[in-house]
């Protein structure tokens, strides 16, 4: 049997050196970690037996509280088989939790440390089974820009409200449409994110993917990698997700990125029991 990659996804707090990275595999088994930036460390979180909609989660500001949207398909539930929880980063634990009973919308954005939008447009998000008075919803913000309701709603304005740009939109035939985003780095490059919507891909069914360039002009250079899932600028380095791993390298030149370092092999992990601490 043909064994795939762990899939992986990271969040990266505005205010704090730190992030959420999300790692997935098998379909139904995901777990959180944090990574902290400055000393490139990881701590596992918990795990979840089910599917969370990682481009439907944020983290706050701050690095303390996660929000994310999570199914589990047990649809006689409490939460209906799929709810959005806030927990204190990086476990999983809710101290607010949405009913929800469906895989419409959910997840949602930080506005601040303490304040978030829920992803509910269209779809009411069901009972409120838990609050904790930690943190509050904004029930009047309004999101800028017509992105969709589902994991381009929650995770394109947080690409634009972590500073990419998007450069154009197009669609390519029935269910089938990209919009590219890009974000300037050292030495002239430009990191491009080229995000996928499709129903039938490469990737799965109702499936949304990345790929990603570096593009610097002023060389002439193009350098494509189709296996990074991930990247992000850091500081002045670049860190992508490949193949169940995290890595690290620095602007090299105007024609070539440094050797690459590997921070962290997400794959051999296996589910485990774990008790968030509160």
């Amino acid at each position: 049997m043909k064994k795939f990659p762990a899939r992986l996804h990271a969040i990266f707090a505005r205010d704090k050196p730190c992030a959420i990275v999300f790692r997935r595999g098998p379909s139904k088994q995901v777990c959180t970690f944090h990574w902290d930036r400055k000393k490139d460390t990881f701590k596992i979180g918990q795990w979840l037996k089910g599917r969370i909609y990682e481009k439907r989660s944020d983290l706050s500001p701050n690095g303390k509280y996660l929000i994310y949207f999570a199914m589990n398909g047990k649809w006689e539930s409490e939460t209906g088989g799929s709810w959005t929880a806030i927990s204190k980063a990086p476990w999983l634990k809710a101290i607010e939790l949405y009913e929800k009973g469906d895989c419409w919308e959910g997840g949602g954005l930080f506005l601040s440390n303490n304040c978030f939008w829920l992803n509910d447009r269209y779809f009411t998000p069901g009972k409120i089974l838990n609050q904790s008075g930690e943190v509050t919803r904004d029930v009047s913000y309004a999101p800028e820009g017509d992105f969709g309701a589902e994991d381009t709603g929650v995770y394109y304005r947080r690409l634009i409200r972590d500073g990419w740009k998007v450069i154009s939109q197009k669609e390519n035939g029935k269910w089938n449409s990209e919009t590219i985003f890009e974000k300037a780095i050292p030495k002239g490059w430009v990191l491009r994110k080229i995000a996928h919507e499709q129903v039938d891909s490469p990737k799965g069914k109702g499936c949304y993917w990345d790929e990603h360039e570096l593009i610097n002009d002023a060389s002439d250079t193009r350098l494509i990698f189709s296996d990074w899932e991930w990247a992000e600028l850091d500081r002045k380095s670049i860190v992508w997700a490949s193949k169940g791993c995290i890595y690290r390298a620095r602007i090299k030149s105007r024609t070539k990125i440094g050797l690459p370092k590997l921070l962290y092999d997400f794959n051999p992990l296996k589910f485990e029991e774990i008790r968030a601490p509160y």
